[in-house]
């Protein structure tokens, strides 16, 4: 070098953006409109804290007022939840919407927790954690009421499945749903697995939770009492889930800063674990004061959130908080979603005991903050003030969105386009034919390739499971008390009328708890739908909510929370509206379950409920025409609750040895089902006299064989109870349409094929697109 030349002048270093700094430089350009925020919400922001915000204030408000976090476009329809949730229904409902996840009384001084949220769009980028960090944060929801994780449950939903995109991500959906629980060690007890094209750039992958515990064990995300230690504890903060918050350490604010960060979180099942066990442990000794999970949005939710329940403020330090990336940023920090952490709020007096606690665990915690006599959130970096919010305007107090909402165009035409004029098989051998391609067709064929992948009996304490109706758990050994769990939706259905399909949803899942004997007592919800921007698609999302509310209320159980997803659509194409409904039944003694299969020869098998001529909609209209068009099944809540009444108090009774409801694929489908559950054939006569078109004249055996209509179940009485279970029946319709026995399914005068067909067509599917 020469000595006129000089050395470059080295980089200087970035300016740390204090809350003081912030207020010095009002004019700064800042991404806000990279991060998903409006221009006025964006104003509103600076309105609120007096000036512009800084990069880590930012990041905060970003996440937590996305529609993810703050629900901006849809908490103003959630009134009518309160509008149609009353005194008796309240009864046994401990906690509800507004916590990590709803609490209800079983009996016994037990309770029971539950929720399902979806993990849609991280699943599809990046198929198994995806999967296995839905499964993880919804299973720290529960742990963070006070509950033990019990069971696990997966709606899941996928593109055609032959498109090679399928075949990508459905292989690795289901490895990381299995892998997670797994080897945490919770049996996984049911759920669903749906195809249809509409979902093929937006799988939706729902994960459901419940837990278990006695009702003085509940526990709250709250921080209260001035002096009280907010404590990190479990995994450490790493880059993974940040996302779209790698803007704010892109060079717009640091030349040398880390580029994008990956934006999906990656999940450590056995660390999940041993913090299930730390927090049991916490709880049992009385050492926790408040509590949350760090799920979306990471520590700048768990902050926010827990201060603003609480009654004042919060100061954290944030370079106390453990990395296990040293080059995070204090703003990556806040919003990382690294998981299998949680935060506690620990009187001073309990702060040995907790470490000593979560030492025996080998668990990391940290003291990162306290509660303050303040009224803000206060977050510091090595002594610098970089937040310094009032907590309920960044977790409680976001925009609210009335957005415009309209009935879609294309619905005369689509309603308009019923099934009457679509081929029907005319002979024995055609339906029989029909009958084995809907068996095999995506829908409805055996889904053990997939839940076979899945535990389902680790704890012991697993009652029933897929293929059954309903999941069914112990929550008391001594007892046998226990709980019922089913999820569903027909997206089919609420396309075609979204008010007519929530409430069908909600009835399935209904009856398909009574089904298994356990009286319904509380609904969770995961609503899927596509961009709230679209007018359509909130007048389809008002029109489910309104739908499940309503019916809810008629049906006198509580929705005790859930989750939304939006922005489920390629480019202007929504996905199908999909309320996916999760209910949860009580029972007194589990060992009283009625499974979906035939047992035995010489029971006598009776079709509950009023057959009509409803194949719009219908899996035989999907599968075998292409066909979506018409109007959905009536919907009759009267008459689920008598059949519903019914198949509690026989299972209680003893006196049946199977129940199925109808649904996908009608009567069909069901009795097919239940021949194959252990291979017991039925024969079945009479049905050329059950029900009615709307013209009162008597339905062909085709139409009764796959009608789907609603509020109908198939069930299996031993001869001996026969007039015992004839007598609770009252006035819920019902005609004795066979025995079982032999190992055929034998509809007399019409078709006969064996059980053995039956599961060739049925089981071929999966394994010849997946292999195995």
């Amino acid at each position: 070098m020469s000595e006129t030349q000089t050395a470059p002048a080295a980089p200087a270093a970035p300016v740390l953006d204090t809350v003081e700094h912030a207020a010095s430089t009002p004019d700064v350009e800042q991404p806000w409109a990279e991060l998903g925020l409006k221009p006025d919400e964006y104003a509103n922001i600076r309105e609120i804290i007096g000036r512009r915000p800084t990069i880590a204030e930012l990041a905060m408000y970003s996440v937590m007022w996305s529609e993810h976090c703050s629900y901006k476009s849809s908490k103003i329809h959630f009134k009518l939840w309160g509008e149609n949730t009353t005194d008796e229904m309240r009864e046994k409902l401990l906690v509800g919407i507004g916590e990590n996840a709803g609490v209800v009384d079983i009996g016994d001084g037990w309770a029971v927790t539950f929720k399902v949220e979806s993990h849609n769009h991280p699943s599809y980028i990046e198929p198994y954690q995806g999967a296995a960090t839905g499964v993880g944060g919804i299973i720290r929801d529960i742990m963070s009421m006070g509950a033990r994780p019990i069971a696990v449950m997966d709606p899941l939903r996928f593109g055609n499945l032959h498109h090679p995109d399928t075949q990508r991500v459905l292989p690795g959906v289901v490895a990381g749903v299995g892998g997670y629980g797994n080897c945490i060690g919770l049996p996984n007890i049911g759920g669903e697995v749906v195809f249809d094209d509409c979902y093929q750039g937006n799988p939706l992958v729902n994960a459901l939770c419940v837990g278990a515990m006695r009702v003085e064990d509940i526990h709250l995300a709250k921080a209260s009492g001035v002096g009280n230690k907010v404590i990190l504890f479990g995994a450490r903060t790493g880059g993974d889930g940040i996302g779209g918050v790698s803007v704010l350490a892109s060079e717009t604010f640091d030349e040398g800063g880390p580029t994008k960060r990956p934006a999906v979180q990656v999940g450590d099942p056995f660390a999940e674990k041993v913090l299930i066990e730390c927090c049991l442990d916490l709880y049992a000794a009385g050492v926790v004061d408040g509590i949350q999970d760090l799920g979306g949005a990471g520590l700048s939710c768990a902050t926010s959130e827990l201060a603003s329940n609480g009654d004042g403020g919060m100061q954290v330090e944030l370079s106390l908080v453990p990395l296990r990336d040293a080059s995070l940023q204090p703003q990556e920090i806040l919003m990382s979603e690294s998981q299998e952490r949680m935060m506690a709020v620990v009187e001073p007096k309990h702060l040995e005991q907790f470490m000593a606690i979560t030492d025996r665990w080998d668990v990391e915690a940290t003291v990162i903050g306290e509660v303050t006599d303040g009224e803000h959130l206060v977050i510091t970096w090595h002594g610098e003030t970089i937040v310094d919010v009032p907590p309920r305007s960044v977790a409680h107090e976001g925009p609210t969105y009335d957005r415009p909402l309209a009935r879609p165009a294309y619905l005369d035409e689509l309603n308009a386009s019923g099934t009457a004029a679509l081929a029907k098989p005319q002979t024995g051998d055609e339906i029989r034919a029909q009958l084995l391609t809907l068996l095999g067709s995506p829908n409805l064929c055996d889904k053990s390739w997939i839940t076979d992948q899945y535990d389902r009996y680790v704890l012991g304490n697993t009652a029933l499971a897929q293929p059954d109706d309903s999941g069914v758990v112990r929550v008391d050994e001594e007892t046998g008390r226990g709980v019922a769990i089913s999820t569903d939706c027909n997206s089919r259905f609420t396309k075609l009328d979204p008010y007519t399909g929530a409430q069908l949803a909600l009835a399935e899942a209904y009856r398909n708890v009574a089904t298994s004997g356990a009286a319904p007592l509380a609904v969770t919800d995961c609503l899927n739908f596509g961009s709230p921007e679209d007018p359509g698609v909130m007048w389809q999302f008002r029109e489910s909510i309104r739908g499940i509310a309503e019916g809810c209320k008629f049906l006198g159980i509580p929705v005790t929370g859930g989750n939304v997803s939006f922005y489920n659509q390629t480019g202007d194409v929504a996905i199908h509206p999909t309320p996916v409904i999760g209910v949860l039944g009580g029972m007194d003694d589990v060992s009283k379950r009625s499974g979906s299969g035939f047992r035995s020869d010489d029971a006598h098998v009776y079709l509950l409920g009023t057959t009509r001529d409803e194949l719009d909609g219908s899996e035989w209209a999907h599968v075998v025409h292409k066909h979506l068009g018409g109007v959905p099944p009536q919907v009759d809540l009267t008459a689920e609750q008598a059949l519903g009444r019914v198949l509690v108090e026989a299972a209680r009774s003893g006196i049946v040895e199977a129940a199925h409801d109808l649904s996908e694929g009608g009567l069909a489908i069901a009795l097919a089902e239940a021949c194959m559950r252990h291979g017991v054939g039925v024969t079945v006569d009479g049905l050329d006299q059950l029900g009615a078109d709307a013209d009162g004249n008597p339905l062909d055996v085709f139409t009764t064989l796959f009608s789907e209509s609603s509020a109908r179940a198939l069930v299996a009485v031993p001869a001996g109870h026969a007039a015992e279970f004839e007598a609770l029946l009252g006035d819920v319709p019902h005609a004795r349409i066979g025995v079982t026995g032999g190992r055929d399914l034998d509809v007399v005068g019409h078709f006969s094929v064996s059980v053995a067909e039956l599961r060739s067509a049925h089981q071929f599917t999966l394994p010849a697109v997946f292999g195995g």
